[in-house]
């Protein structure tokens, strides 16, 4: 498996090869990460949980190549935008594990501000 780095880099080395960093204003590269995201619930619009499921099993490359579009753009902003992104994502876990402790959120979809303390 390729690490985050060398991803990165093939996905900087296919932008700069067809010289469209020129075109990467963070407005622009964030409204793409956007856009293919929406392409990704596209495939999902309309349709009931069972019919999602077969959906996947029957389109899994298509939805397969949107995933790949996201993480090109993930990849790219994290990277024009000085972004460590295993480290971000380590410290956005850290957050997230004070915001939701396993005592309080285990099993429920509740927001971290509406959780409560059992003992309060």
């Amino acid at each position: 498996m390729r690490s985050l780095a060398e991803l990165s880099q093939i996905v900087r080395g296919f932008r700069d090869e067809r010289d469209w960093k020129q075109f990467h204003t963070p407005k622009d590269m964030v409204l793409s990460l956007l856009l293919e995201a929406g392409e990704l619930a596209e495939h999902f619009q309309w349709k009931s949980d069972d019919q999602s499921w077969e959906y996947l099993q029957e389109k899994k490359e298509e939805v397969s190549d949107e995933i790949a579009d996201i993480f090109y753009w993930v990849l790219l902003v994290s990277h024009d935008f000085g972004i460590d992104l295993e480290q971000a994502l380590q410290s956005k876990m850290a957050k997230n594990r004070e915001k939701y402790p396993i005592e309080r959120s285990r099993g429920k979809s509740t927001k971290y501000s509406s959780l409560k303390d059992e003992n309060e």
